[in-house]
């Protein structure tokens, strides 16, 4: 009995790294130029670059793991309320991976319950913007909601291209996304043309899509990249198409059972009238043999809605939605928008007749004083 379970074993073990090996192999020469770029630090030095695949495999972006577990913590930072902490890079998250990024742009919409920020990480060579997600009392009622929307608007300039109107209007019609352009606008204009990444989670990550498209289409960047953690579907087929030709550098991570990725809901029967996916899903999750537990980072096709990938298991967990790499991706407590400042932060801040209002300064301005005012406490907004 005991050869027979040692022999289940090394088979299971080999399997995996035969696994492992052959994915290797066919990435590995590109996977090490990368991170040999993404490690780069002190002054700027060259570009960040990733290079996209043949035209033979549809041109498709390259996952990369270390890049992953970086932006995965500029999803979480955007969640903190204490905007003194978050705007001069002090927060509890705001280090590990992070440490040493320049935020240049801190976006508030009080009125839509949104926040977003930009700023320049020097270890990526990249102006990194980070939209927050849901921040309702409960995450259990905005995704019920998720099953009800529909394709209701016609995406500009794309003929048969929609989108949820709620989505689309969360970035394009609010104070977030002249914030986001008149600071990307700054960072480039000061350190040259830095490469874009995009990021968020959940609704953040639906807007980090829109902010990807818009910046390359109507605002003409170069070398954009988009990679969301626990992204909703946000248009229909032909969107999906026009999105990956136009961003085809885009990764959407999923994680094992989250129920987000599987909304609003995408019928394989009506593949042009419903909700569909853009490329490229990476799928998170387990496999294993008692004890033994191998996490797997399965990079699926060009379809966008893979059927072996998350498709292939019940959306069924908000535990799943809410962790990603081991990373909490949620506010410190469940409360609408509430936000804590510094009085004296406020000086860099700027407010409409709606309450909407903006932490801003100049790229390369010195913080220390900001630092040290900031652990003075703080006003509850």
């Amino acid at each position: 009995m005991e050869r027979r379970r040692r022999l289940i074993l090394a088979i299971f073990v080999a399997f995996l790294f035969a696994l492992s090996s052959a994915r290797g192999k066919l990435e590995s020469w590109k996977r090490l130029r990368f991170i040999q770029h993404l490690f780069c630090r002190g002054k700027f030095m060259k570009k960040l670059k990733v290079k996209h695949r043949p035209k033979d495999i549809n041109n498709l972006p390259i996952y990369n793991h270390t890049l992953a577990t970086i932006l995965v913590e500029y999803a979480s930072a955007v969640y903190m309320s204490d905007l003194s902490e978050l705007f001069t890079w002090t927060c509890s998250r705001c280090d590990d991976l992070t440490e040493g990024f320049e935020i240049i742009e801190l976006i508030v919409d009080i009125q839509h319950c949104l926040q977003a920020f930009v700023g320049v990480a020097k270890n990526l060579n990249a102006v990194v913007i980070a939209f927050r997600g849901t921040q309702e009392h409960s995450i259990q009622n905005w995704v019920e909601d998720l099953f009800w929307k529909q394709l209701d608007l016609n995406y500009p300039g794309m003929p048969d291209a929609m989108v949820h109107h709620g989505f689309y209007n969360a970035y394009h019609n609010t104070t977030v996304r002249p914030g986001i352009l008149n600071a990307v606008k700054r960072a480039q204009d000061y350190y040259g043309d830095l490469d874009i990444i995009v990021t968020g989670h959940s609704m953040g990550g639906a807007m980090a899509a829109f902010c990807g498209l818009d910046l390359t289409v109507n605002h003409k960047a170069k070398n954009v990249m988009v990679m969301t953690f626990g992204q909703p579907r946000i248009g229909n087929a032909a969107f999906a198409s026009y999105y990956s030709q136009l961003v085809p550098n885009t990764i959407r991570v999923t994680n094992d059972h989250d129920m987000v990725p599987h909304l609003p809901p995408y019928y394989s029967y009506f593949p042009q009238k419903t909700y569909h996916h853009f490329p490229r899903e990476v799928w998170l999750y387990n496999i294993g043999l008692g004890s033994l537990v191998y996490r797997v980072e399965k990079v699926c096709d060009v379809t966008g809605e893979d059927p072996t990938c998350s498709r292939s298991v019940s959306g069924t967990s908000i535990s799943d939605h809410l962790n990603y790499y081991g990373v909490e991706l949620m506010g410190e407590t469940w409360r609408s928008c509430g936000i804590v400042m510094d009085p004296l932060v406020k000086e860099y801040g700027k407010t409409d007749l709606k309450g909407n209002f903006a932490l801003s300064k100049e790229p390369a301005m010195p913080i220390l004083k900001l630092k040290t005012e900031a652990n003075d406490g703080g006003s509850r907004v």
